[in-house]
Protein backbone atom coordinates (compact mmCIF):
# COMPACT_ATOMS: atom_id res chain seq x y z
CA UNK A 1 0.00 0.00 0.00
CA UNK A 2 1.50 3.93 -0.45
CA UNK A 3 0.52 6.67 1.16
CA UNK A 4 0.39 8.55 -1.92
CA UNK A 5 -2.23 11.48 -2.33
CA UNK A 6 -3.73 10.17 -5.94
CA UNK A 7 -6.31 12.71 -7.60
CA UNK A 8 -8.18 12.27 -10.76
CA UNK A 9 -5.80 12.50 -13.68
CA UNK A 10 -6.31 15.49 -16.10
CA UNK A 11 -4.10 15.37 -19.00
CA UNK A 12 -2.62 18.48 -21.21
CA UNK A 13 -3.96 19.62 -24.34
CA UNK A 14 -1.66 18.35 -26.40
CA UNK A 15 -1.76 18.71 -30.98
CA UNK A 16 -1.10 15.54 -31.97
CA UNK A 17 0.40 15.67 -35.34
CA UNK A 18 2.16 12.01 -34.98
CA UNK A 19 1.63 9.07 -37.15
CA UNK A 20 -1.76 8.42 -34.40
CA UNK A 21 -3.62 8.85 -32.74
CA UNK A 22 -4.64 12.14 -34.27
CA UNK A 23 -6.60 14.87 -32.44
CA UNK A 24 -10.29 13.91 -31.70
CA UNK A 25 -13.21 16.55 -32.19
CA UNK A 26 -14.75 17.73 -29.18
CA UNK A 27 -18.48 15.99 -30.90
CA UNK A 28 -16.45 12.96 -30.73
CA UNK A 29 -15.39 13.41 -26.90
CA UNK A 30 -19.01 14.47 -26.31
CA UNK A 31 -20.49 11.46 -27.53
CA UNK A 32 -17.96 9.50 -24.77
CA UNK A 33 -19.92 11.11 -22.02
CA UNK A 34 -23.35 10.24 -22.81
CA UNK A 35 -24.52 7.54 -20.46
CA UNK A 36 -23.94 3.81 -20.77
CA UNK A 37 -26.41 1.86 -21.66
CA UNK A 38 -26.59 -2.13 -21.64
CA UNK A 39 -24.54 -3.71 -25.42
CA UNK A 40 -28.07 -5.50 -25.86
CA UNK A 41 -29.95 -2.43 -25.01
CA UNK A 42 -32.48 -2.33 -28.07
CA UNK A 43 -31.38 1.34 -29.05
CA UNK A 44 -27.57 0.86 -28.54
CA UNK A 45 -28.70 -2.27 -31.26
CA UNK A 46 -30.29 0.31 -33.65
CA UNK A 47 -27.19 2.30 -33.36
CA UNK A 48 -24.81 -0.66 -34.10
CA UNK A 49 -27.20 -0.86 -37.08
CA UNK A 50 -26.09 2.55 -38.07
CA UNK A 51 -22.33 2.18 -37.46
CA UNK A 52 -22.23 -0.64 -39.49
CA UNK A 53 -23.81 1.17 -42.67
CA UNK A 54 -21.68 4.25 -41.98
CA UNK A 55 -18.69 1.92 -42.35
CA UNK A 56 -19.59 0.50 -45.25
CA UNK A 57 -20.20 4.08 -46.78
CA UNK A 58 -16.62 4.75 -45.39
CA UNK A 59 -15.11 1.71 -47.06
CA UNK A 60 -17.36 2.59 -50.45
CA UNK A 61 -18.25 -1.42 -49.78
CA UNK A 62 -21.90 -3.41 -49.09
CA UNK A 63 -19.76 -5.89 -47.42
CA UNK A 64 -22.42 -7.45 -45.37
CA UNK A 65 -19.68 -8.60 -43.48
CA UNK A 66 -18.73 -4.91 -42.30
CA UNK A 67 -17.86 -4.29 -38.28
CA UNK A 68 -15.43 -2.58 -35.96
CA UNK A 69 -13.72 -5.21 -33.42
CA UNK A 70 -13.62 -4.31 -29.93
CA UNK A 71 -9.96 -4.03 -30.06
CA UNK A 72 -7.29 -1.88 -31.82
CA UNK A 73 -6.18 -2.15 -35.23
CA UNK A 74 -3.40 -4.63 -34.55
CA UNK A 75 -6.66 -6.95 -33.66
CA UNK A 76 -8.31 -5.83 -36.59
CA UNK A 77 -5.34 -7.56 -38.75
CA UNK A 78 -5.26 -10.27 -36.60
CA UNK A 79 -9.07 -11.05 -37.27
CA UNK A 80 -8.48 -11.22 -41.15
CA UNK A 81 -5.83 -13.54 -41.01
CA UNK A 82 -7.31 -16.21 -38.36
CA UNK A 83 -10.04 -15.84 -40.09
CA UNK A 84 -9.07 -16.35 -43.73
CA UNK A 85 -5.73 -18.41 -42.70
CA UNK A 86 -5.44 -22.22 -41.69
CA UNK A 87 -2.30 -24.53 -41.27
CA UNK A 88 -0.54 -25.01 -44.72
CA UNK A 89 -2.13 -22.47 -46.34
CA UNK A 90 0.42 -19.69 -48.59
CA UNK A 91 0.65 -16.13 -48.40
CA UNK A 92 2.42 -13.78 -50.93
CA UNK A 93 3.16 -10.61 -48.13
CA UNK A 94 4.72 -7.55 -49.54
CA UNK A 95 6.89 -5.94 -47.43
CA UNK A 96 8.10 -1.76 -48.31
CA UNK A 97 7.98 -0.58 -43.82
CA UNK A 98 7.40 -1.79 -40.45
CA UNK A 99 3.55 -3.04 -40.73
CA UNK A 100 4.05 -5.73 -44.34
CA UNK A 101 6.25 -7.30 -41.37
CA UNK A 102 3.72 -7.78 -38.58
CA UNK A 103 1.39 -9.14 -42.10
CA UNK A 104 4.11 -12.06 -41.84
CA UNK A 105 3.99 -12.37 -38.66
CA UNK A 106 0.40 -12.98 -38.44
CA UNK A 107 1.06 -15.71 -41.79
CA UNK A 108 3.33 -17.36 -39.55
CA UNK A 109 1.08 -17.65 -36.59
CA UNK A 110 -1.97 -18.84 -38.18
CA UNK A 111 0.29 -21.75 -39.30
CA UNK A 112 0.79 -20.73 -42.93
CA UNK A 113 3.55 -20.10 -44.57
CA UNK A 114 4.94 -16.43 -46.02
CA UNK A 115 5.88 -15.83 -49.47
CA UNK A 116 8.16 -12.56 -49.06
CA UNK A 117 8.03 -9.97 -51.79
CA UNK A 118 10.18 -7.03 -50.54
CA UNK A 119 10.69 -2.96 -51.66
CA UNK A 120 12.77 -0.44 -50.25
CA UNK A 121 11.23 1.98 -46.94
CA UNK A 122 9.91 4.60 -49.00
CA UNK A 123 9.04 3.20 -52.36
CA UNK A 124 5.66 1.85 -53.33
CA UNK A 125 4.95 -2.26 -53.94
CA UNK A 126 6.58 -3.16 -57.01
CA UNK A 127 3.69 -4.60 -59.24
CA UNK A 128 5.97 -6.22 -61.61
CA UNK A 129 7.99 -8.19 -57.93
CA UNK A 130 4.15 -9.38 -57.38
CA UNK A 131 2.60 -10.65 -60.26
CA UNK A 132 6.11 -12.69 -60.68
CA UNK A 133 5.31 -14.09 -56.87
CA UNK A 134 1.78 -14.84 -57.43
CA UNK A 135 2.94 -16.75 -60.99
CA UNK A 136 5.74 -18.38 -59.68
CA UNK A 137 2.82 -20.01 -56.25
CA UNK A 138 -0.03 -20.78 -58.27
CA UNK A 139 -1.02 -22.80 -54.87
CA UNK A 140 -1.17 -19.18 -53.27
CA UNK A 141 -4.47 -18.28 -51.14
CA UNK A 142 -4.07 -14.78 -50.26
CA UNK A 143 -2.29 -11.22 -51.77
CA UNK A 144 -1.30 -9.51 -48.18
CA UNK A 145 -0.15 -5.86 -48.41
CA UNK A 146 -0.43 -2.46 -47.01
CA UNK A 147 -2.23 0.42 -48.97
CA UNK A 148 -0.69 3.19 -46.77
CA UNK A 149 2.33 2.28 -44.94
CA UNK A 150 2.83 4.24 -41.24
CA UNK A 151 6.44 3.29 -40.73
CA UNK A 152 7.34 5.51 -44.04
CA UNK A 153 4.39 7.60 -45.49
CA UNK A 154 4.00 5.92 -48.98
CA UNK A 155 1.03 4.97 -50.72
CA UNK A 156 0.54 1.63 -52.87
CA UNK A 157 -1.56 0.96 -55.61
CA UNK A 158 -4.10 -0.90 -53.99
CA UNK A 159 -6.54 -1.05 -56.74
CA UNK A 160 -3.87 -2.62 -58.98
CA UNK A 161 -3.03 -4.87 -56.61
CA UNK A 162 -6.12 -6.46 -55.67
CA UNK A 163 -6.22 -6.76 -59.53
CA UNK A 164 -3.17 -8.85 -59.61
CA UNK A 165 -4.60 -11.39 -56.39
CA UNK A 166 -7.93 -11.32 -58.53
CA UNK A 167 -5.95 -12.50 -62.01
CA UNK A 168 -4.20 -15.37 -60.14
CA UNK A 169 -7.22 -16.60 -58.08
CA UNK A 170 -5.90 -15.05 -54.66
CA UNK A 171 -7.87 -13.43 -51.85
CA UNK A 172 -6.47 -9.59 -51.52
CA UNK A 173 -5.63 -9.01 -47.39
CA UNK A 174 -5.40 -4.89 -47.62
CA UNK A 175 -4.16 -3.03 -44.42
CA UNK A 176 -6.02 0.60 -44.15
CA UNK A 177 -5.19 1.52 -41.08
CA UNK A 178 -4.05 4.87 -42.54
CA UNK A 179 -5.59 5.09 -45.31
CA UNK A 180 -9.68 5.03 -44.08
CA UNK A 181 -10.68 8.54 -44.69
CA UNK A 182 -7.59 9.94 -45.79
CA UNK A 183 -7.28 8.76 -49.28
CA UNK A 184 -8.95 7.31 -51.74
CA UNK A 185 -10.45 4.03 -50.96
CA UNK A 186 -13.05 2.06 -53.16
CA UNK A 187 -13.11 -1.60 -51.72
CA UNK A 188 -16.18 -3.13 -53.85
CA UNK A 189 -14.77 -0.85 -57.06
CA UNK A 190 -11.47 -2.37 -56.59
CA UNK A 191 -12.10 -5.65 -55.57
CA UNK A 192 -10.69 -5.72 -51.83
CA UNK A 193 -11.38 -9.17 -49.98
CA UNK A 194 -10.43 -8.52 -46.88
CA UNK A 195 -9.72 -5.27 -45.49
CA UNK A 196 -8.84 -3.61 -41.94
CA UNK A 197 -8.09 -0.33 -40.04
CA UNK A 198 -7.94 1.47 -36.64
CA UNK A 199 -10.13 4.17 -35.11
CA UNK A 200 -7.46 6.98 -34.05
CA UNK A 201 -6.10 7.45 -37.39
CA UNK A 202 -7.90 9.45 -40.14
CA UNK A 203 -11.20 8.78 -38.35
CA UNK A 204 -10.17 10.71 -35.45
CA UNK A 205 -11.66 8.45 -32.89
CA UNK A 206 -10.57 7.46 -29.79
CA UNK A 207 -8.34 4.58 -30.26
CA UNK A 208 -9.45 0.94 -29.46
CA UNK A 209 -11.61 0.34 -31.99
CA UNK A 210 -10.77 -1.63 -35.42
CA UNK A 211 -13.32 -1.67 -38.55
CA UNK A 212 -13.04 -4.90 -40.63
CA UNK A 213 -14.77 -5.97 -43.83
CA UNK A 214 -15.01 -9.10 -45.86
CA UNK A 215 -16.29 -9.34 -49.23
CA UNK A 216 -18.73 -11.93 -49.97
CA UNK A 217 -15.88 -14.54 -51.46
CA UNK A 218 -13.89 -13.96 -48.06
CA UNK A 219 -16.81 -14.58 -46.33
CA UNK A 220 -17.22 -17.90 -47.89
CA UNK A 221 -13.54 -19.20 -47.59
CA UNK A 222 -14.49 -18.33 -43.85
CA UNK A 223 -17.66 -20.44 -43.91
CA UNK A 224 -15.46 -23.45 -45.37
CA UNK A 225 -12.40 -23.83 -43.14
CA UNK A 226 -11.60 -26.96 -42.30
CA UNK A 227 -10.33 -26.06 -38.35
CA UNK A 228 -12.04 -24.11 -36.01
CA UNK A 229 -10.56 -20.29 -35.97
CA UNK A 230 -7.74 -20.25 -33.43
CA UNK A 231 -8.83 -17.27 -31.45
CA UNK A 232 -12.04 -17.31 -30.02
CA UNK A 233 -12.72 -13.57 -29.03
CA UNK A 234 -11.72 -13.04 -33.49
CA UNK A 235 -13.71 -15.37 -34.75
CA UNK A 236 -16.08 -13.60 -36.92
CA UNK A 237 -18.34 -16.55 -37.06
CA UNK A 238 -19.56 -16.03 -33.28
CA UNK A 239 -19.08 -12.61 -33.55
CA UNK A 240 -21.67 -11.87 -36.02
CA UNK A 241 -24.27 -13.37 -34.05
CA UNK A 242 -23.95 -10.49 -32.19
CA UNK A 243 -23.26 -7.48 -34.72
CA UNK A 244 -25.79 -9.02 -37.16
CA UNK A 245 -28.44 -7.01 -38.73
CA UNK A 246 -31.72 -6.29 -36.56
CA UNK A 247 -33.48 -8.94 -34.81
CA UNK A 248 -32.28 -10.99 -31.94
CA UNK A 249 -28.49 -10.77 -30.95
CA UNK A 250 -26.69 -13.54 -29.27
CA UNK A 251 -24.73 -12.12 -26.69
CA UNK A 252 -20.56 -12.49 -27.74
CA UNK A 253 -18.79 -10.13 -25.55
CA UNK A 254 -19.26 -6.95 -23.76
CA UNK A 255 -18.82 -4.37 -26.47
CA UNK A 256 -17.11 -0.60 -25.35
CA UNK A 257 -20.23 0.99 -25.38
CA UNK A 258 -18.97 4.54 -25.11
CA UNK A 259 -16.15 3.76 -27.67
CA UNK A 260 -19.12 3.07 -30.18
CA UNK A 261 -20.65 6.16 -29.60
CA UNK A 262 -17.67 7.99 -30.57
CA UNK A 263 -17.14 5.66 -33.49
CA UNK A 264 -20.11 6.33 -34.54
CA UNK A 265 -20.30 10.39 -34.17
CA UNK A 266 -16.92 10.21 -35.92
CA UNK A 267 -18.47 8.54 -38.85
CA UNK A 268 -21.13 10.66 -38.84
CA UNK A 269 -18.81 13.56 -39.49
CA UNK A 270 -17.01 11.67 -42.53
CA UNK A 271 -20.37 11.61 -43.62
CA UNK A 272 -21.30 14.67 -43.34
CA UNK A 273 -18.49 16.46 -44.61
CA UNK A 274 -18.23 13.48 -47.92
CA UNK A 275 -15.89 11.37 -48.48
CA UNK A 276 -14.51 12.83 -51.32
CA UNK A 277 -14.53 16.04 -49.60
CA UNK A 278 -12.01 14.53 -46.98
CA UNK A 279 -9.54 13.52 -49.55
CA UNK A 280 -8.98 16.49 -51.00
CA UNK A 281 -8.91 18.57 -47.05
CA UNK A 282 -6.19 16.13 -46.70
CA UNK A 283 -4.08 16.60 -49.42
CA UNK A 284 -4.88 20.37 -49.72
CA UNK A 285 -3.02 20.37 -46.36
CA UNK A 286 -0.14 18.38 -46.98
CA UNK A 287 0.35 20.78 -50.03
CA UNK A 288 0.65 22.97 -47.98
CA UNK A 289 2.57 21.74 -45.58
CA UNK A 290 4.90 20.41 -48.44
CA UNK A 291 5.83 23.47 -49.40
CA UNK A 292 6.45 24.66 -45.68
CA UNK A 293 8.65 22.08 -45.19
CA UNK A 294 10.60 22.34 -48.67
CA UNK A 295 11.06 26.29 -47.62
CA UNK A 296 12.78 25.25 -44.62
CA UNK A 297 15.67 23.51 -46.54
CA UNK A 298 14.17 20.00 -45.46
CA UNK A 299 12.88 17.32 -47.93
CA UNK A 300 10.54 13.60 -48.17
CA UNK A 301 11.65 10.36 -47.72
CA UNK A 302 8.89 9.45 -50.42
CA UNK A 303 8.29 10.85 -53.96
CA UNK A 304 5.16 13.39 -54.31
CA UNK A 305 3.29 11.06 -56.71
CA UNK A 306 3.56 7.66 -54.03
CA UNK A 307 3.00 10.52 -50.61
CA UNK A 308 0.29 10.13 -48.32
CA UNK A 309 -1.12 13.35 -47.38
CA UNK A 310 -2.25 11.98 -44.40
CA UNK A 311 1.21 10.89 -42.90
CA UNK A 312 4.44 13.09 -43.76
CA UNK A 313 7.82 11.19 -43.45
CA UNK A 314 10.13 14.52 -43.44
CA UNK A 315 13.91 13.95 -43.26
CA UNK A 316 16.38 16.05 -41.04
CA UNK A 317 19.96 16.53 -41.37
CA UNK A 318 22.70 14.56 -39.06
CA UNK A 319 23.26 17.75 -37.04
CA UNK A 320 19.51 17.43 -35.47
CA UNK A 321 18.95 16.14 -31.93
CA UNK A 322 16.18 14.47 -33.30
CA UNK A 323 14.44 13.45 -29.48
CA UNK A 324 15.84 16.93 -27.85
CA UNK A 325 13.68 18.35 -30.98
CA UNK A 326 10.54 16.51 -29.94
CA UNK A 327 11.28 16.98 -26.23
CA UNK A 328 10.88 21.06 -26.74
CA UNK A 329 8.27 20.68 -29.55
CA UNK A 330 6.47 18.42 -26.65
CA UNK A 331 7.38 20.67 -23.84
CA UNK A 332 6.83 24.11 -25.46
CA UNK A 333 4.24 23.71 -28.32
CA UNK A 334 2.28 21.21 -26.91
CA UNK A 335 3.22 19.55 -30.24
CA UNK A 336 3.96 15.71 -30.57
CA UNK A 337 5.48 14.16 -34.18
CA UNK A 338 6.63 11.12 -34.78
CA UNK A 339 10.08 9.37 -34.38
CA UNK A 340 11.39 7.41 -37.51
CA UNK A 341 10.74 3.42 -37.24
CA UNK A 342 13.58 0.90 -37.75
CA UNK A 343 15.73 2.08 -40.34
CA UNK A 344 14.47 5.83 -40.37
CA UNK A 345 14.95 6.09 -36.48
CA UNK A 346 17.14 8.89 -35.93
CA UNK A 347 16.91 10.14 -39.64
CA UNK A 348 13.33 11.24 -39.88
CA UNK A 349 9.72 12.48 -38.30
CA UNK A 350 6.39 10.99 -39.17
CA UNK A 351 4.41 14.45 -38.65
CA UNK A 352 0.62 13.08 -39.06
CA UNK A 353 -2.49 15.76 -40.61
CA UNK A 354 -4.66 13.65 -39.91
CA UNK A 355 -8.52 13.53 -39.68
CA UNK A 356 -9.54 16.27 -37.68
CA UNK A 357 -5.85 17.12 -36.90
CA UNK A 358 -5.75 18.20 -40.63
CA UNK A 359 -6.54 21.66 -41.06
CA UNK A 360 -4.65 24.98 -41.88
CA UNK A 361 -3.92 25.48 -37.80
CA UNK A 362 -1.86 22.52 -37.76
CA UNK A 363 -0.35 23.25 -40.72
CA UNK A 364 0.86 26.96 -39.60
CA UNK A 365 1.43 25.52 -35.93
CA UNK A 366 3.84 22.97 -36.77
CA UNK A 367 5.79 24.62 -39.68
CA UNK A 368 6.40 27.94 -37.35
CA UNK A 369 7.35 25.42 -34.31
CA UNK A 370 9.64 23.33 -36.22
CA UNK A 371 11.12 26.55 -38.22
CA UNK A 372 11.81 28.23 -34.73
CA UNK A 373 13.28 25.08 -32.56
CA UNK A 374 15.37 24.02 -35.80
CA UNK A 375 16.89 27.84 -35.79
CA UNK A 376 17.24 27.28 -31.84
CA UNK A 377 19.78 24.27 -32.46
CA UNK A 378 21.60 26.59 -35.33
CA UNK A 379 20.40 25.88 -38.78
CA UNK A 380 18.62 29.21 -39.49
CA UNK A 381 16.13 28.19 -40.76
CA UNK A 382 13.38 30.76 -41.12
CA UNK A 383 9.74 30.52 -40.10
CA UNK A 384 7.92 33.49 -41.62
CA UNK A 385 9.60 31.44 -45.51
CA UNK A 386 7.65 28.57 -44.84
CA UNK A 387 4.59 30.20 -43.74
CA UNK A 388 4.31 32.28 -46.62
CA UNK A 389 5.21 29.10 -48.72
CA UNK A 390 2.50 27.51 -46.97
CA UNK A 391 0.13 30.28 -47.22
CA UNK A 392 0.21 30.44 -51.26
CA UNK A 393 -1.08 27.35 -51.52
CA UNK A 394 -3.89 28.10 -49.53
CA UNK A 395 -4.33 31.04 -51.54
CA UNK A 396 -4.18 29.31 -54.91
Amino acid sequence: MTDQDFRSFHPPQRHLLGPGPSDVSPRVLAALARPTVGHLDPAFIDMMDEVKLLLQYAFQTDNALTLPVSAPGSAGMETVFVNLLEPGDKVIVCQNGVFGGRMRENVVRSGATAIMVEDGWGQPIDLDKVESALSENADAKALAFVHAETSTGVRSDAESLAALAAKYGCLSIVDTVTSLGGIELRIDKWGCDAVYSGSQKCLSCVPGLSPVSFSERAAETIRQRRHPVQSWFLDTSLVMAYWGSGGQRAYHHTAPVNSLYALHEALLMLKDEGLEQAWQRHALNHAAFAAGVEALGLSFLVAPEYRLPQLNTVLFPEAVDDAGLRRILLREHNLEIGAGLGVLSGKAWRIGLMGHASNKSNVLLCLTALATTLHGMGLGTDAAAAVRAAESVYAA
